[in-house]
């Protein structure tokens, strides 16, 4: 016998309220707007196609977005990856990103059609953690409004098209960890302020840019584990980067005019990376480097340093390439003191290639 109509009008809520909540919306509305917009200010991508509002954008078949809980129990989009668009001409980052309040980790990279400046919408990403935007044609500068955004931890802008100075106020960003702004087209100093980040920070990387003049002695007061200032265009003393009690792991600083007494200079027991080549460094390889256990990679080649490469440690595992070039550093892997010795007073007039 059939179910009377009007029994299967009652029964209608109940079959609904039986519905598994998995099914039910958590896309916030507004959110779900906002990512629309941006799909459409992209100029509706291909790779973006899983955008569509029929469906829930928090139910992990929108590329590159991924929801979380906030304390309220409702849903909002957390990350955001707009990664490797294949974007079809260029389009500027997408203002209506300042859309998104609870957005933690955008990512903006691998989008060569990806141009202009970073908009000052993303300043309203109060809650912003990791902002990577890297391998784009994005132009202009890097903004001071980024200091306003307190929670930031990362910034990563390697690989772009910025230009101009760098701003002195990111040093008053109070979590921040650290910088990548490699591969630009950066100028100027850096500013004296970066001396004063937070002892969270430990992570400086603006190599292959133009950078000028001497590095701010008040760098000596950070605990870098990282730190890569090479193929710019620096001179004079880099010696405060240096320290035995630092948490030091790799120091670049190859490619500039850095000129200062490399014997002086004590080393982290951690560090694995010393990369010093193409500089005026002086002075002689201090012992200390013999004790380093984790040191992985030397290059001192092409400088200023004198006398008798140290025996014993991880030394002579590298070869020639690593040491040449100098002015007259001598001993294993290089030839040995007394045959350089012999070779200069046969040959009084001949310098050592730089």
């Amino acid at each position: 016998m059939g179910t009377k109509p009007g029994l299967s009008i009652l029964l209608l809520p109940l079959v609904l309220l039986l519905i598994p909540t998995t099914l039910s919306q958590q896309c916030n509305p507004q959110d779900k707007q906002a990512l629309l917009q941006i799909k459409k200010e992209l100029g509706n991508p291909t790779s973006l196609s899983s955008w569509l509002p029929t469906t829930d954008c928090c139910n992990r078949t929108w590329q590159g977005v991924l929801c979380d809980k906030t304390d309220t129990e409702t849903y909002r989009v957390n990350i955001l990856d707009l990664s490797d668009l294949n974007l079809p001409e260029p389009y500027p980052i997408p203002p209506s990103i300042a859309n998104l309040p609870y957005v933690a980790f955008l990512y903006l990279r691998k989008n060569p059609n990806l141009v202009g400046a970073i908009p000052p919408a993303i300043a309203n990403l109060t809650k912003l953690r990791y902002l990577y935007i890297s391998d784009t044609n994005v132009s202009g500068n890097i903004p001071d409004f980024l200091s306003q955004i307190k929670s930031l931890v990362t910034l990563d802008f390697s690989y772009n098209n910025l230009s101009n100075t760098l701003p002195a106020s990111l040093s008053t960003l109070p979590n921040l960890v650290g910088i990548t702004f490699t591969g630009n087209s950066l100028s100027g100093t850096i500013p004296e302020s970066y001396g004063s980040f937070s002892n969270r920070f430990t992570s400086m990387v603006i190599s292959r840019n133009q950078l000028s003049g001497e590095i701010p002695a008040t760098l000596g007061k950070l605990r870098l584990a990282f730190v890569d200032l090479s193929r710019n265009m620096l001179e004079g003393d880099a010696s405060m980067l240096f320290g035995s009690g630092k948490p030091t792991q790799k120091i670049k600083l190859a490619k500039n005019s850095l000129a200062f007494d490399l014997g002086k200079v004590g080393f982290s027991e951690s560090l694995g990376s010393l990369d010093l080549r193409k500089n005026r460094i002086y002075g002689t390889l201090p012992e200390g480097l013999t004790a380093l256990k984790h040191l992985e990679c030397l290059n001192v080649s092409y400088n200023d340093l004198c006398g008798e490469i140290p025996q014993g440690g991880k030394l002579q595992r590298f070869d020639v390439s690593s040491y040449f070039h100098n002015k007259c550093l001598c001993g294993s892997p290089l030839p040995s003191c007394e045959s350089k010795s012999l070779l200069l007073r046969l040959k009084p007039s001949t310098k050592w290639v730089k």
